[in-house]
């Protein structure tokens, strides 16, 4: 067995390929035929549209359920004898491993003693940061917030005192039907001194990004966030 796994990015959204993955990327996951994926569908649409040096239904997609997929199942997709001549992993995220459930694989994989390859493609986590003008060298991603009014606005204060504390930079995302809501909220809840950056979209071509304090946020009309992949992040000013 070759016994390597190749972490693949997949697009944060409707963009062409050659905006966001590299030629060689392209190449290497083309040549695998065997994958651990999020989504079966997306994942096969995504393999179509990129090309294979298969037909797609000679590629094995084996589907990771983050919260019924097993150690032992995972194990047998990893030493399965499609993935001799290797294995990909695609998440629904960007990159895998990131903020995703796809990081039970690569720890299944390093036990395993299979070669770990991560290939360059676009994190929103990472994009966001580097474009927000925040603190890049401390900084905390918490994954989505709660959705409760209540729950959600003590939480949002208890990272803002965090951030002042610690000088962190707090980051997190919302389900984006969600995401006005959730900006209405910021507002509401967060000292007029923080600063705010709003990320939609990334890599796409509604991509828009934002930093302004919360003051300057709340004397302008709020941004489209409505259905569009968002990622917040602020910084509380000491």
């Amino acid at each position: 067995m070759s016994n390597i796994l190749h972490l693949i990015p997949v697009p944060l959204g409707d963009s062409p390929n050659e905006a966001w993955l590299p030629q060689s990327v392209q190449q290497t996951a083309a040549h695998l035929r065997c994958f651990i994926v999020e989504n079966a569908k997306t994942a096969r649409a995504f393999l179509k549209q990129m090309g294979t040096d298969a037909p797609i239904q000679e590629i094995t997609l084996y589907q990771l359920d983050k919260h019924g997929t097993s150690k032992q199942q995972i194990q047998q997709w990893l030493q399965s004898p499609a993935a001799a001549e290797g294995i990909g992993l695609m998440s629904e995220a960007g990159c895998p491993a990131v903020a995703d459930p796809g990081a039970a694989v690569v720890a299944m994989a390093h036990d395993l003693g299979f070669t770990v390859k991560p290939h360059v493609g676009p994190s929103s986590i990472l994009l966001g940061l580097m474009a927000s003008g925040l603190d890049g060298q401390n900084f905390c991603f918490h994954g989505y917030v709660p959705r409760q009014t209540d729950d959600q606005a003590r939480t949002l204060k208890l990272w803002e005192q965090l951030s002042k504390k610690q000088k962190q930079s707090q980051i997190f995302i919302e389900t984006p039907y969600r995401n006005p809501g959730l900006f209405d909220s910021l507002l509401k809840t967060l000292e007029p001194s923080t600063r705010l950056c709003v990320a939609r979209a990334l890599t796409t071509t509604d991509e828009w990004v934002r930093t302004h304090t919360v003051s300057q946020w709340r004397n302008q009309p709020a941004p489209e966030l409505n259905k569009h992949p968002t990622l917040f992040l602020f910084q509380a000013h000491a």
